[in-house]
């Protein structure tokens, strides 16, 4: 599998150099993802902008993917802007599948998750003692 990689805090950016997902790359791909699980990152964004094709050997992999980052609290967030990619992906009825037009809004989304993450863990802390924060 032909990829770039580039890690921030928040998320790890994957640009797969592919046109099509299939053959061997979704299993290099799972392989990659589950190293960046051990690393802490459960946000991860793949530029699929190259990908003109998925094959359905891909589409368990992207499941798997998706649901381990959302048992994280993470998300799993593909960029396309191919018609094609995302029929075909929205065709698969993956559950909380992220996908968007551009590496820009998909920071801004996980950036928006990160901060929908923390109100919840406040909301959960104030439940927790019995007290609302109006008290």
């Amino acid at each position: 599998m032909n990829y770039a990689i580039e890690k921030n805090e928040q998320y790890s950016l994957v640009t797969l150099n592919e046109p099509v997902f299939g053959g061997e790359v979704p299993t290099t791909f799972e392989t990659l993802s589950r190293n960046l699980f051990r690393e802490g990152y459960s946000n991860i964004i793949v530029d699929f902008t190259p990908v003109t094709e998925v094959e359905t050997t891909g589409v368990p992999v992207i499941r798997k993917i998706t649901r381990q980052c959302t048992n994280e609290s993470g998300l799993l967030i593909l960029v396309t802007k191919s018609e094609d990619v995302i029929d075909f992906l929205d065709g698969s009825k993956i559950p909380d599948l992220t996908i968007l037009p551009t590496v820009e809004e998909a920071i801004d989304a996980v950036f928006m998750n990160e901060l929908e993450n923390d109100f919840r863990s406040e909301d959960d802390d104030s439940y927790e003692f019995g007290g609302s924060s109006d008290d």
